[in-house]
């Protein structure tokens, strides 16, 4: 079983392979958190503002939280949101997908202007309106998030059976009083998962940046500590800018927020090209 992986990692450019060894780091960190980090993530353990060096190797914040810690603590969140949101988005909007194609006529129209209207709504407007009346926590923002996700592997996925549906093979099935649910996991899901495999990688990104920036705008899970929200309260400290501060206490989150959504990206571009084989022309 774990054959197949290895020997798609292998397939991966130099930038792939480094990034997808970042994100190994960052789940291990993530995993491993309470072994790693010394120190809680949301008490005080030492001088407030303490500067990186010593027990606290990436200083604290103005509560005297170590901010290695809140790192750690916070890949947790990213990762939970990335992926459980890059799940629901991905089944959710690959099954439409899927219903819309085979099925067509009114059922494609409707579903068709519906996802229309999704794509050309403000999304983080929107997000931010439902976060706020929904409330902050991290199951509301994984709801709200792929709330507005499902609609690019619909469309994706909808394209691919329009085209897959015609094949002779699937008419040939049909001929001989396949239904629609044998179609569905026999021929659809196994030719179209290539496919939903790079939207999920793809999507996981989109969340997490979506979730610090309602985190960074004070509406996340206060308790979560996720990287935005270390963010957010060091743009709230007053005179943050003015004072050394900013180089642990707002650096070293984005840094990790930073490596974790490009390596994402690096992924899902490699995916998409052994996916695609047209695209590493």
């Amino acid at each position: 079983m774990l054959l197949k992986p290895i020997k798609t990692i292998k397939k991966f450019s130099l930038l792939g392979k480094t990034s997808f060894i970042v994100i190994l780091l960052i789940l291990l960190v993530a995993i491993f958190a309470p072994c790693i980090s010394i120190h809680p993530y949301n008490v005080s353990s030492g001088p407030p503002l303490s500067p990186p060096g010593g027990e606290h190797p990436l200083g604290t914040d103005e509560l005297g939280i170590d901010l290695w810690a809140q790192i750690c603590y916070g890949a947790r969140v990213s990762l939970l949101v990335g992926f459980l949101t890059a799940l629901l988005a991905a089944l959710g909007g690959g099954l439409i997908g899927i219903v819309s194609g085979y099925l067509g006529g009114w059922t494609d129209k409707i579903l068709m202007r519906i996802i229309d209207i999704m794509i050309v709504l403000p999304d983080l407007p929107v997000m931010i309106v439902m976060a706020a009346f929904f409330g902050p926590s991290l199951l509301n923002i994984i709801l709200v998030l792929a709330l507005f996700s499902w609609v690019f592997p619909a469309r994706i996925v909808r394209s691919q059976v329009l085209m897959l549906k015609e094949q002779g093979y699937i008419k040939s099935a049909e001929t001989y009083g396949a239904g629609a649910w044998y179609l569905i996991h026999r021929h659809f899901l196994p030719e179209v998962f290539p496919l939903v495999a790079v939207n999920m990688v793809r999507l996981t990104g989109r969340a997490v940046v979506a979730e610090a920036g309602l985190s960074f705008l004070g509406l996340g899970d206060p308790t979560s500590k996720s990287w935005g929200l270390i963010m957010h309260h060091a743009i709230n400290f007053a005179g943050i800018y003015f004072t050394p501060f900013w180089k642990w206490w707002l650096l070293y989150p984005w840094l990790a927020l930073t490596l974790m959504v490009i390596s994402l990206a690096f992924i899902s571009r490699e995916l998409e090209k052994m996916a695609d084989p047209r695209m590493g022309r």
